[in-house]
């Protein structure tokens, strides 16, 4: 279903409300949400999907997902997560996985960007550069 650009310009500017120094406040969100709620705007109904879809976006970027061939130790995940950390900065969420499927090596999935260092990727890449 198509947003009406009327509304997403809306959850735009709500989505600016909710951020105090660049990062989301959770009292201000769930204000907003409450009032565009009991305000009812035209198309409200798409305001809200659309704001929800920003903030889900913007928790995504506070989020790494590290993915591993097999369980890593403590040292290996408190080195990753102060390398997250100080690359986008204090807040960085983690969550550990393990997937034999990668054969070997790390992929860090933080945001929207995938960082992929496991052997399979190396082994498509390197499949894909013969064929």
């Amino acid at each position: 279903m198509k947003i009406p650009k009327e509304a997403r310009k809306i959850s735009r500017e709500l989505f600016q409300a909710s951020l105090e120094n660049g990062r989301l406040n959770q009292t201000r969100v769930r204000a907003i949400a409450q009032q565009v709620i009991t305000t009812k705007p035209r198309y409200f109904s798409h305001i809200l999907k659309d704001y929800e879809r920003l903030i889900r976006l913007e928790l995504a970027k506070h989020h790494a997902l590290i993915e591993s061939a097999v369980e890593l130790d403590e040292a290996s995940r408190a080195e990753i997560e102060a390398t997250l950390r100080s690359r986008f900065g204090p807040d960085v969420t983690t969550g550990f996985s393990v997937h034999p499927e990668l054969i070997g090596g790390v992929r860090i999935k933080i945001g929207s960007d995938v960082y992929d260092s496991s052997v399979r990727e190396r082994l498509r890449r390197l499949d894909s550069a013969l064929a």
